[in-house]
């Protein structure tokens, strides 16, 4: 009699954003390369949880996707918390449902309220899980969820490992970028990064600069999908018409993003773990925005953990003005030691090991299961 040893199966799960994403895609692409390398059978790998980018992102890497409902927790007051009460007893019946046609070996919570039903669900069946909290505060989501977890902040109980990002990011090539951005001149490159979803009071600074800008410097800016309409058509109402050295993107996808970084002399953007892991993989110099409305502050906290490094620069939202940012850009941008010594410290500051590590961790649970 001979018996068939089916694959690890592991439950991925998360917030619904770039944000969450991409670092879900950074895992699974190495439990790929950890099963290849152990010569054991290829993982099967489900996600489940919001939409947002899920369907397209992961689809790409051939990961099936389960769409749930999934009610937001909030620490203020509004008339959305009534349908978001409603969405969570939803979401986990259907995560009971779906995680018990799939049965995983393990779950990875990548945080945000998109994750809280799958892992609750998993709870039910006592299957093991993991989770990853990016930022220096921890969301409420892994808050609440770090009781269920087989990993979380008590010491006994976590490992460190820095936030996981796609390892493609890292080999970009400033050649293949002039090619594929179509850029156009000698003009240092800067990089706008807004994350996946764009940031519109970056856009306002860089639109109130933006001729300025674009004298001295060739311009690369993802504005996000819901702001490229509005963004375009004020830039080229500014400039009339559009220079050939500034080129604006909706959404920017994984090639471009790789390219971009190698690429550019200097990176603008928001203080989400996810881009600031990226850029310091990278190790570009960098100015960062906190968003100052995130949940506990968090942004703010990831900017000056990161600023301790000597890695970027950061300017709070509120105080920043066109003249000082300007004057910022300029003083980096003239200063090529000031810039390698930012180079340097970021590449200290990554962990570019950090999908590694929880692949590795992932499977180690499934085979403990």
């Amino acid at each position: 009699m001979t018996f068939e040893i089916r694959s690890v199966r592991i439950l991925l799960t998360g917030g619904g954003t770039g944000g969450h994403l991409a670092p879900l895609i950074a895992v699974s692409r190495e439990l790929k390369k950890v099963c290849q390398e152990k010569g054991i059978q290829q993982p099967e790998i489900l996600y489940m949880g919001p939409d947002g980018f899920a369907r397209e992102l992961l689809g790409k890497e051939g990961i099936e996707t389960k769409i749930i409902l999934t009610g937001k927790l909030r620490r203020y007051f509004s008339l959305k918390i009534i349908l978001d009460i409603l969405k969570l007893p939803i979401g986990l019946l259907q995560a009971i449902w779906h995680i018990f046609l799939f049965m995983p070996d393990v779950v990875f919570g990548k945080g945000g309220y998109g994750s809280v039903p799958a892992v609750l669900a998993s709870r039910i069946y006592r299957i093991s899980a993991l989770l990853h909290e990016s930022d220096t505060i921890p969301g409420l989501a892994n808050k609440f969820l770090s009781r269920f977890a087989e990993k979380f902040f008590p010491a006994k109980k976590t490992a460190f490992t820095g936030n996981p990002i796609r390892e493609e990011i890292m080999h970009g090539n400033a050649e293949q970028a002039k090619n594929l951005l179509g850029l156009s001149s000698n003009k240092p490159v800067i990089f706008i990064f807004g994350g996946s979803q764009g940031a519109q009071p970056i856009n306002e600074i860089i639109l109130a600069t933006l001729p300025q800008l674009l004298e001295k410097y060739e311009l690369i800016w993802q504005a996000g999908v819901n702001n490229l309409k509005q963004i375009t058509a004020k830039a080229q109402e500014l400039l009339k018409p559009m220079p050939s050295n500034c080129h604006i993107f909706g959404f920017m996808d994984e090639r471009h993003i790789a390219n971009t970084f190698a690429a550019a002399a200097l990176i603008i953007s928001r203080a989400g773990a996810g881009s600031i892991f990226e850029i310091a993989a990278c190790g570009k110099p960098s100015i960062i925005i906190p968003l100052p409305a995130s949940a506990s502050d968090h942004q703010k906290e990831n900017a000056f953990e990161y600023a301790r490094s000597g890695a970027t620069v950061v300017f709070e939202q509120a105080n920043l003005t066109p003249n000082l940012f300007l004057g910022e850009i300029t003083r980096l941008i003239n200063n090529p030691e000031l810039l390698q010594k930012m180079s340097a410290c970021a590449k200290s500051f990554a962990k570019p090991d950090a999908a590694r590590k929880i692949a590795e961790e992932l499977i180690n649970l499934a085979n403990r299961n």
